[in-house]
């Protein structure tokens, strides 16, 4: 004898009861066994009962697998209800991974065949929901045959299960391509009034020809009227033709749109339907469907945006089609109003359309002016989708996108990092020959407050950015320098080989780098990539910075032990790499060539590092060392400075800026 098991509503309540999940478990426990304990030797009438049990423990998170066979019988019964209950729970329960899904596929193809629509329903959600490869192969056929069935319920479940099997199984293609060109006729987009619209039409024929007297006329009318007031329907009713129904449209173009992106014959065949699909979004625009659909005061966006979608893939590399578009497309994007999401929806959907297929100049720069203006939307979604879509836009645009630059800047200084990073690679993609100097100017104010984690990208832009537009030497030099006092932590480490085979080929611009970097290196020896150039610099061209006569910047005098305790600080340092320790090592060597003082300082500061921990260090500062005693006599002196150092400081060769490779690769906007 089966032991008594709880009811679902009692269920529930003792497990929102459970004050530990020791308790739940527990409860669950003793439940799932007298659910098997059911199931076993239980009635067959009740079977789904204790299914829906099963289901919340499923919810819940604990397993429910012994129930999937309970489901499978349940499918295969005569009763609607166990019908109902099997179907939610082979839903629920099973998926492409058990094997057991394939046993209800005769099933489904029985209830389809049936005739019954709440049947035929459950069977077509079902199989659109967790529905296999071989279940799409297996019923396509019999879906096909609902596509073109009276009931509007069945069509409309139909077409959405098509959607899934030519998702699942693009070859299906062809089984689908003919209902589709007869289910685009489909222009009834109203109210779902179903089966009372079915009786109260037939209702309505009885009354107009009923021979009667007039006034019992007017009391069956009366009647009839408030049946229908009762129902909620409409009176006189909008619609009565049964094969008109809501959502057939709208999923028929969601059908054609997943043909035409799967199979080139049935977008040949669909170009062909683009003056209906633009007569019925026309008619969408400026006369509207009913008020049911109407969002916001736009009339139906879905149902818009699904066909923009569509016209855009059938306007895609084909001219005849994107002509017969560009004058719609041009209606939709004056036509509509964007006070509301809704509107913006249908806006923006527009303007992908017309980037996309091979629209007229002047309505590309009409959409580049749209999402101008959501630039100014208070909506950060609107914004952001905004700066993603003129990126996509500026190369081939690039002069209408350039019309939005302050506005995109502007863009730089949202809290949100999404929207500033997006501001950031368009501002970057902005960047040309005429406005570089502007633009540096703009993105090195916001590499100085930007975000941490956004100073690596921004760092990078603006170094390839310059490289790329540079007007003069000087100037990219003092763009470069700007960058490394600013965020020299954050730049890629090919950074300091650019700028030093940058000054080192600018023979006029030698002095003013080495000034420039000594006074920046003279304020900040934290910024590693800054102090590597500077001490490379200082070791090349020391004897220029002692000079002094240098008249487009302002007089420095240095003397020779300013320049050797800078660098000995910078060995000393604990902010200090082993590279940057490196590099002041190497220009110690190098100034004992430039300087005309006594070398002692810089020998007893390279005898030092030759018992450093340091590898790399220990070795330079033996070699180093050996130089000074035993070769010392064949020191060259500052007359021919480079040829003592040419062992010491490899020349750099000529080759591309890993950053811009880097970009190039990564983002694809340059």
């Amino acid at each position: 004898m089966v032991v008594p098991s709880l009811k679902l509503q009692d269920l529930i309540e003792e497990i929102r009861g459970a004050r530990t999940q020791a308790q739940e478990r527990e409860v669950i426990q003793k439940e799932c066994a007298h659910i098997r304990a059911s199931f076993r030797d239980g009635d067959p009438m009740l079977r789904h009962r204790q299914l829906t049990k099963l289901f919340y423990v499923h919810m819940l998170g604990y397993p429910a697998h012994f129930g999937q066979m309970e489901c499978l019988k349940l499918i295969a019964s005569s009763r609607f209800t166990d019908k109902r209950v099997g179907y939610l729970g082979a839903m629920l329960l099973l998926d492409e991974r058990h094997e057991a899904h394939l046993l209800i596929t005769n099933s489904i193809k029985n209830d389809l065949s049936q005739g019954i629509q709440p049947v035929q329903g459950l069977a077509l959600c079902t199989l659109s929901t967790m529905g296999s490869a071989e279940m799409c192969r297996d019923l396509a056929t019999e879906v096909e045959k609902l596509l073109l069935q009276p009931s509007p319920y069945v069509r409309k479940k139909a077409i959405l299960t098509a959607v899934h099997m030519i998702r699942k199984v693009p070859e299906l293609s062809n089984v689908f391509l003919p209902p589709c060109a007869k289910l685009l006729h489909e222009r009834h987009h109203g109210k779902a009034v179903g089966l009372p619209i079915l009786c109260f039409s037939s209702v309505d024929k009885r009354i107009e020809n009923w021979m009667g007297t007039p006034a019992y006329r007017r009391r069956v009318a009366h009647t009839h009227r408030h049946t229908r007031s009762r129902l909620s329907c409409p009176w006189p009713p909008p619609f009565t033709s049964p094969t008109l129904t809501p959502g057939i449209l709208l999923g028929t173009i969601t059908l054609i749109t997943e043909l035409c992106e799967r199979s080139p014959e049935a977008l040949r065949h669909f170009r062909k339907v683009v003056p209906q699909l633009a007569q019925i979004l026309r008619t969408l625009v400026t006369t509207g469907c009913s008020t049911e659909h109407s969002i916001s005061g736009v009339s139906d966006p879905f149902l818009q945006v699904q066909i923009l979608r569509l016209l855009r893939i059938l306007g895609r590399n084909h001219e005849e089609s994107s002509e017969t578009m560009n004058d719609l497309l041009a209606q939709v994007a004056t036509n509509t109003d964007t006070s509301r999401n809704a509107g913006n929806a249908v806006l923006f959907e527009t303007v992908l359309t017309i980037m996309d297929i091979r629209s007229a100049a002047g309505l590309r720069v009409l959409a580049v002016n749209i999402l101008g203006r959501f630039l100014h939307n208070s909506d950060r979604n609107i914004r952001y989708v905004a700066l993603t879509s003129l990126l996509r836009l500026v190369q081939s645009d690039h002069s209408a996108v350039q019309r939005h630059r302050p506005t995109v800047v502007e863009c730089l200084q949202e809290t949100d990092a999404s929207l500033s990073r997006r501001a950031l690679e368009l501002s970057l993609a902005l960047v040309n020959g005429s406005n570089v100097r502007a633009m540096m100017q703009e993105l090195q104010a916001f590499l100085e407050s930007c975000p941490p984690d956004l100073r690596a990208d921004c760092a990078s832009g603006i170094l390839l950015a310059a490289e790329r537009f540079a007007p003069t030497k000087r100037w990219h030099i003092d763009t470069i320098l700007h960058v490394l006092t600013t965020a020299g932590t954050h730049v890629r480490d090919d950074a300091v080989a650019n700028l030093t085979q940058l000054i080192g080929g600018a023979q006029e611009l030698h002095a003013y780098s080495v000034r420039r970097l000594y006074n920046a290196l003279a304020e900040d020896i934290s910024q590693q990539p800054l102090v590597q150039v500077a001490a490379w610099c200082i070791g090349e061209y020391g004897d220029l910075l002692l000079e002094g006569n240098f008249e487009e910047i302002e007089p420095l005098q240095v003397d020779e032990e300013e320049v050797l305790a800078l660098l000995e600080k910078v060995l000393q340092s604990h902010m200090s790499l082993p590279a940057t320790r490196g590099y002041a090592l190497t220009a110690l060597m190098k100034l004992s060539t430039r300087l005309r003082g006594d070398n002692n300082r810089i020998r007893q500061v390279v005898s030092i590092y030759g018992s450093c921990l340091d590898m790399e260090l220990q070795q330079r500062a033996v070699e180093y060392d050996t130089l000074f005693r035993k070769y010392d006599h064949m020191r060259v002196r500052a007359s021919h400075p480079l040829l003592i150092v040419a062992g010491f400081q490899p020349s750099l060769p000529i080759r591309k800026s890993a950053t811009t490779c880097h970009f190039r690769k990564s983002e694809g906007h340059f």
